[in-house]
């Protein structure tokens, strides 16, 4: 026995369900749960409060953490391109002072210009000076763009109305086509005009300190504009120029940091903060799952540790409790067996008197039936007419026949009070199938089934008893009948399955057997018609006749397709010859239904 059997509470092995169902005389299973649930909550519940409590404090902490490290890497970031556009600004416009306009429209002081500011500041890839109209008068720089007129772009527009001195552009193509930011830096003339400095910032020293962040491989970090177009690429979500997906950050004047899901349905933690005197939003994007990886280790080891905890305490209080349940169980199951045992042999008794009582009462008047037939017989053979007349002489046949049957039928209803010795006759299959199909022709004929007969004429005559192989077909081909719909189809096959044995296999096309039930057709009181008056008796009898015939019985079903049973039996049954021992082996632990 396993430890597993040891502890298992007795009352698992019973159904609660089915009139056959052994019950116990009290609610053994609301006992067993009430003494667990009980002892769990008093001997669980304080470590699980606890764990849950520990869990709640050490996840809010880990999220401040996070929120804090978010907004010093937010604030850093942004200090440093600030700094960075402050410094070009404050450059160009120093180079507005310090220079007449005549010098800078002088090609070579403007080239010496570029070149001082790439030396000392850097991030300076062109210069152009661009008059009131719009025209650029001069530029250097690697590309072609001298004389080029910028009166109707945006950028221009806005530098020659606007208020500001200095103006920083978001990206965008222009006349390069190619992605790119400029500084434009106005400068009033004394007769009243002005001219305006542009440069174009290399985009790549922007990308060069958004690099210089401390981000994890599955972060980023980039600027937008106030409509969310990227200002510079990203790793993961586009490239500049593009709609970013995400939420465009709502105008404030300090760094803010949020959680947002993407549309890959992972959480983010998003720190963003506005770029003063320009038109960038600074963002910074990091997984949440990556920048709490290990609060989450540490997560998992703790609830390793409490479920292995929880564990055996549910082990420990399930042993404990199954045990003194068994105990009242193998007590109560005693008591419930000697009064099934008694109440099984009363029943058994009074079916047994009644048997053999209705056999009797049966016999009188069949003998006389028996008896009148043969004499009409007798009488028949006097006279040529009736002695030649196939038809009359078929149907005395067919009653002597139909008593003789009556007969074995009584004699099998003694038998259930008391044991009978093997009648062994000459059968011929076919007739024996046709006798059976007699009882169930209508039923076939008023619901349309199909009953094909194969047995064919190499099939021999042979040795058993007619009344339990009847008995055997008619129970299977009932089953047959219960089992398949309306227009159905059945299959009666017969075949010499060698020297010794012969096989016959009834086939129907109905519900078939589910593969849990399988195992357990032949068991008596098995049934799964309980509730429509079954008794599970009628397979485990065809069973059992099987055995005393010296055969056995097999079945093979798909559920939903119906089902084959086939029955073997010898070609040669000696009348003293004992039936074989069942050999069945019974399994305790499982209900009886």
């Amino acid at each position: 026995m396993s430890f597993w059997q040891k502890i298992k509470p007795t009352f698992l092995s019973y159904s609660s369900k089915g009139k056959d169902a052994v019950k116990l005389p009290f609610d053994v299973k609301r006992i067993w749960f009430f003494a667990i649930f009980l002892i769990s909550i008093v001997s669980i519940g304080p470590l699980v409060s606890l764990a849950i409590f520990d869990y709640t404090v050490t996840k809010n902490d880990t999220e401040k953490e996070i929120q804090l490290r978010m907004e010093h890497l937010v604030d850093h970031v942004a200090g440093t391109v600030s700094f960075f556009l402050e410094q070009r600004k404050d450059v160009l416009s120093y180079t507005v002072y310090a220079n007449s306009f005549a010098d800078l429209n002088n090609k070579e002081h403007l080239a010496n210009i570029l070149e001082g500011l790439q030396r000392s500041a850097g991030g300076i890839v062109d210069l152009g000076l661009i008059d009131s109209t719009g025209k650029q008068l001069q530029y250097v720089g690697p590309y072609d763009l001298l004389g080029m007129d910028y009166h109707d772009k945006r950028w221009c527009k806005e530098v020659r109305e606007g208020k500001k001195r200095v103006y920083i552009s978001d990206i965008f193509l222009g006349f390069r086509r190619a992605p790119h930011h400029i500084i434009a830096v106005k400068q009033g003339l004394p007769d009243g005009s002005f001219f305006i400095l542009r440069a174009t910032v290399d985009t790549e020293k922007f990308k060069e300190l958004l690099s210089l962040m401390n981000i994890r491989e599955t972060g980023d970090s980039f600027l937008i504009n106030h409509k969310g177009i990227l200002q510079t690429p990203t790793l993961r979500h586009g490239v500049a120029m593009d709609k970013i997906k995400l939420s465009i950050p709502a105008e404030s004047s300090s760094l803010k940091v949020s959680e947002e899901i993407c549309e890959h349905g992972d959480k983010l933690v998003v720190g963003w903060a506005y770029i003063q005197d320009s038109p960038y939003i600074l963002m910074v994007i990091q997984k949440k799952k990556d920048l709490i990886k290990t609060w989450l280790t540490t997560r998992w080891i703790i609830l390793g540790i409490l479920s292995a905890g929880i564990f055996v305490m549910l082990f420990v209080i399930i042993h404990v409790a199954s045990y003194l349940i068994n105990i009242i169980c193998k007590e109560s199951q005693k008591t419930m067996m000697v009064l099934n045992e008694v109440e099984h042999s009363s029943k058994m008794a009074s079916i047994g008197r009644l048997a053999a009582g209705v056999a009797h009462e049966v016999n009188n008047p069949l003998a006389i039936i028996y008896e009148k037939a043969g004499l009409m017989k007798d009488l028949f053979t006097y006279k040529e007419e009736y002695s030649h007349d196939p038809k009359l002489m078929g149907l005395i046949d067919s009653v002597l026949t139909s008593v003789e049957r009556c007969a074995g039928i009584t004699k099998r209803l003694l038998s259930f009070s008391r044991n009978l010795d093997i009648t062994v006759q000459t059968v011929n299959m076919h007739a024996a199938v046709k006798d059976v199909l007699g009882f169930l022709h209508k039923e076939a004929e008023y619901r349309s089934i199909i009953v094909n007969i194969d047995i064919p004429k190499d099939i021999p005559d042979f040795k058993t008893d007619r009344g339990k192989l009847q008995q055997i077909l008619v129970n299977l081909t009932n089953n047959a009948f219960a089992a398949v719909e309306d227009e159905g189809h059945i299959d009666i096959k017969a075949r010499r399955q060698n020297n010794e044995n012969i096989m016959i296999s009834i086939t129907d096309d109905g519900c078939g057997i589910p593969p849990k039930n399988i195992k357990r057709i032949f068991d008596p009181f098995f049934s799964t018609k309980t509730e429509s008056g079954g008794t599970g008796l009628g397979l485990s009898i065809i069973y059992g006749l099987a055995l005393e015939l010296g055969g056995k019985i097999e079945v093979e079903s798909k559920e939903g397709k119906g089902a084959t049973f086939t029955v073997t039996l010898p070609l040669e049954r000696g009348e003293n010859e004992s039936p074989p021992t069942d050999e069945r082996s019974w399994d305790l632990e499982e209900p009886i239904q």
